[in-house]
């Protein structure tokens, strides 16, 4: 009996020997749990029970348990490299069976699945091409291709408004020049234009008197105009150049503008005007009508047009004005020399007043015209400083965004915003109101006009913008902008190819879309009393890319980034747990298979339920104490050297009753 008893404690002691080697073995082991031996004592029982005085008959193993505790986490290059942080296993496809592991050191495989470096391949949820994810579980796969472009269908900003913002635009009354002298060729080097005076008054009742001077041109009118507060001109002046005649063979110089010009025929004096440099005959250009024998000079200026002739005695040359009769130049006859003057455009902006014209009369208005009434139908309501996308000074903010064709092609949006004037007087303009021009690659994006010369034209794509007295967005008046008229251009202008126009088109827009249409919103932006800002924009669209890295999130998500700067979704690693640990069986590298003790795995997603996060770039690492084992391990040896101690004794006690007998 000592010797049985002496021998399950020997037997109990290697086994735990055993257990605690297996654990310094692996104490390097991804995902290894320790392990530890449990025993029990044995006692010799019959049908009724153990004597009070019984005997124990040795020891026995009951059990060897895992430690499921949390390892030390140790962070790695490797975006495929997982640790679970807390509660829960991995789980591999192994030959058509499902093995858990906490093991995760993953990569992929020529498929592109991720597996395990046993060969098991990981399971979660995968993903569609858009990046959403089903709740199928399955094989995580990683898909290599090129990512596909994606047109922009969809503008989304939050913008903050200057409230502050000075109003850039008004209104005013126009005005042209219609003086009987206006535009009427003069015989000689002068205009014929009288002087004439204006009073200006500004709206704080303050009068400015304006006077033109005797002969002076429309150039030098506007000049000076447009240095008195509350009027705008500008000008500009046309002749017609007809009946030139010269000697056979010979050349007649044509002097305009002091700028002498030998030539034979009009023809050959419109090469040499346009071919002079805008020094020469500053915004001076030539047209040639060879059918109904004419040539017409304009002037962008408004300076006056001076034609003398001179050289072959027999030359003539006639010269007329928009208005008025022609005047034929002679080589030394009378008139050698005419003038033609320019006409004016004069704005006078809204709350300025002209009045006490002076000279005054019916028909006298030699130089300007009837500018005190506005019944005049030559006045017409325009904007003063409208907008123009070259000139900075006409808008109040800008900002530009990139969008992209159905081929994935980059252009250029950029929005200018113009903050309107407010009249309380007038119903149908309210306070806080911005205008907004969109322009893609520097077009117009605008539907065209039917009733324009050429109704294939694009407009000018411009939308309203409103605000509350709280300075959030009017939602009643303000809408989602649509662009129905983008044709995607290269930078020489002609077309890509790509999807074009669906001009009328609505909302929604259809996916995948057919059309260049996207969409623009301005929902939660603002105004208040700070620099304009871009606080957020998103658009969808993006160009074709290719895989470049990957990143997993706490919850399993697995990312793809590519190189044109977009990530997507390609699946979601699941984890599982169990309502009894102890009860899974290992099996070998670093994997447990599932029991009937174990229970039913709980299979869910990262971080929720009772399980852990996951940890990419990072392994958990074997929770063996080896400071532990080793204390084991001196236990273990005393217990078999005591137990082998005990059979040396029995030996000795029997050898002893033998030789007594």
């Amino acid at each position: 009996m000592p010797f049985d008893t002496a021998l399950s404690g020997i037997r109990a002691a290697s086994s735990e020997l055993e257990i605690t080697g297996n654990n310094i073995a692996n104490a390097s082991t991804t995902g290894f749990k320790s392990s530890r031996a449990e025993f029990g004592d044995v006692y010799a029982t019959s049908v009724l029970g153990a004597g009070s005085n019984a005997i124990g008959a040795g020891v026995e193993i009951q059990d060897i348990s895992q430690k499921f505790t949390q390892g030390n986490i140790a962070f790695t290059e490797n975006a495929l490299d997982l640790a679970v942080n807390g509660n829960g296993f991995f789980i591999l496809s192994e030959d058509g069976g499902r093995t858990y592991t906490r093991s995760g050191a993953f990569g992929m495989d020529a498929e592109g699945y991720v597996v395990a470096n046993n060969g098991g391949r990981l399971q979660g949820y995968s993903a569609d091409t858009a990046g959403n994810i089903n709740n199928v579980l399955g094989d995580l796969q990683i898909n290599q291709d090129i990512i596909d472009p994606r047109q922009t269908t969809d503008v989304d900003q939050q913008l903050n408004f200057d409230a502050t913002a000075d109003v850039l635009p008004s209104r005013g009354n126009n005005f042209i020049s219609t003086g009987a002298e206006i535009g009427v060729a003069q015989a000689g080097a002068l205009n014929g234009y009288s002087p004439q005076s204006i009073d200006i008054t500004n709206p704080d009742g303050s009068v400015v008197t304006y006077t033109s001077d005797q002969d002076a041109s429309a150039a030098t009118i506007a000049g000076e105009m447009n240095s008195v507060v509350g009027l705008t001109a500008t000008a500009s002046a046309s002749a017609t150049l007809s009946g030139f005649s010269n000697g056979a063979g010979t050349s007649t110089t044509v002097t305009i503008n002091n700028v002498a010009l030998d030539v034979a025929s009009l023809a050959e004096l419109e090469t040499t005007i346009n071919s002079l440099s805008n020094s020469a005959l500053p915004g001076i250009t030539a047209v040639h009508d060879a059918v109904a024998g004419t040539l017409e000079l304009s002037s962008t200026v408004g300076t006056d047009l001076i034609i003398n002739i001179a050289g072959d005695p027999a030359a003539t040359l006639g010269v007329a004005g928009p208005a008025g009769a022609n005047i034929p130049l002679v080589v030394g006859g009378a008139n050698q020399t005419a003038n033609v003057g320019g006409r004016l455009d004069i704005v006078v902006e809204d709350g300025y007043i002209v009045g006490n014209e002076v000279p005054s009369g019916t028909g006298i208005f030699q130089a300007l015209g009837d500018m005190t009434d506005p019944a005049n139908p030559e006045f017409t309501q325009v904007e003063v400083n409208s907008f123009d996308p070259d000139d900075p000074g006409t808008y109040n903010s800008a900002t530009s965004t990139t969008i992209y064709d159905s081929f994935g092609v980059p252009h250029v949006m950029t929005q200018y915003f113009v903050k309107q004037p407010f009249n309380p007087s007038d119903a149908t303009a309210p306070p806080n109101h911005w205008e907004m021009h969109v322009l893609v690659d520097g077009r117009d994006v605008g539907n065209p006009d039917p009733t324009a010369a050429d109704p294939t034209i694009a407009t000018r794509a411009t939308f309203d913008i409103y605000f509350n007295p709280n300075g959030s967005l009017d939602d009643l008046r303000t809408s989602e902008f649509l662009i129905t008229n983008w044709t995607p251009l290269n930078e020489n202008g002609e077309s890509t190819g790509a999807l074009g126009p669906n001009v009328g088109g609505t909302v929604p827009i259809p996916e995948p879309p057919i059309s260049s249409n996207f969409l623009i919103s301005v929902d939660g932006s603002t105004q208040f009393g700070t620099p304009f800002a871009v606080n957020s924009v998103y658009q969808n669209g993006f160009t074709a890319g290719q895989l470049s890295g990957l990143t997993v999130d706490e919850g399993g998500v697995i990312f793809a980034r590519f190189t044109n700067g977009e990530s997507l979704a390609l699946g979601q690693v699941l984890l599982a747990d169990f309502a009894n640990q102890q009860g899974l069986q290992p099996i070998g590298d670093t994997s447990w298979a599932q029991t009937f003790e174990s229970g039913e795995p709980v299979i869910n997603e990262p971080g929720t339920s009772s399980l852990g996060a996951i940890q990419s770039g990072a392994l958990e690492n074997s929770n063996v104490d080896l400071s532990e084992q080793l204390v084991q391990l001196i236990i273990a040896q005393r217990n078999f050297q005591a137990s082998a101690k005990t059979i040396e004794t029995a030996d000795q006690t029997t050898q002893t009753i033998i030789n007594l007998r």
